[in-house]
């Protein structure tokens, strides 16, 4: 069998229930199949880089499978078709990873907490004595 990665990206106007409904459905399509699904990771509500479909955000989810290619086949079928998959990608992989994903690594949404964002704005700039500040 071989090893599979696959992204998908679920509507923004599911609840976390439907999700979770969504992501069992799918896994019992490889389990099924003779699959087995290593890692499974729900990324959360996130914005789109563009507009699909009317949607501005969505829910992604990755998995990782091993799984035979017929499974994946049904897998890539059936993602099509649901009208609540906005867009999916299926990527064949090397080997499986244990660890998280680099996006499960990474802060929410890249803001600074608010500790991190006042340390900033009471440093104090150094200015010279003989520099000159030119007013417009």
């Amino acid at each position: 069998m071989a090893y599979y990665e696959s992204v998908f990206v679920l509507r923004q106007d599911l609840t976390p229930a439907q999700v979770n409904d969504s992501v069992k459905k799918y896994e019992t399509i490889i389990q099924e199949g003779n699959g087995k699904i290593t890692k499974t990771e729900n990324w959360g509500l996130r914005n789109l880089a563009y507009v699909i479909k009317k949607n501005k955000k969505g829910h992604y989810i990755l998995f990782q499978m091993d799984c035979p290619i017929e499974a994946m086949k049904e897998l890539d079928r059936k993602l099509g078709l649901d009208e609540d998959v906005i867009r999916h990608m299926i990527l064949r992989i090397a080997e499986l990873t244990k660890e998280p994903s680099p996006i499960m690594n990474q802060k929410d949404d890249g803001r600074q907490s608010f500790d991190e964002a006042s340390k900033l704005s009471n440093d104090s700039i150094d200015i010279d004595e003989d520099t000159e500040i030119q007013e417009d």
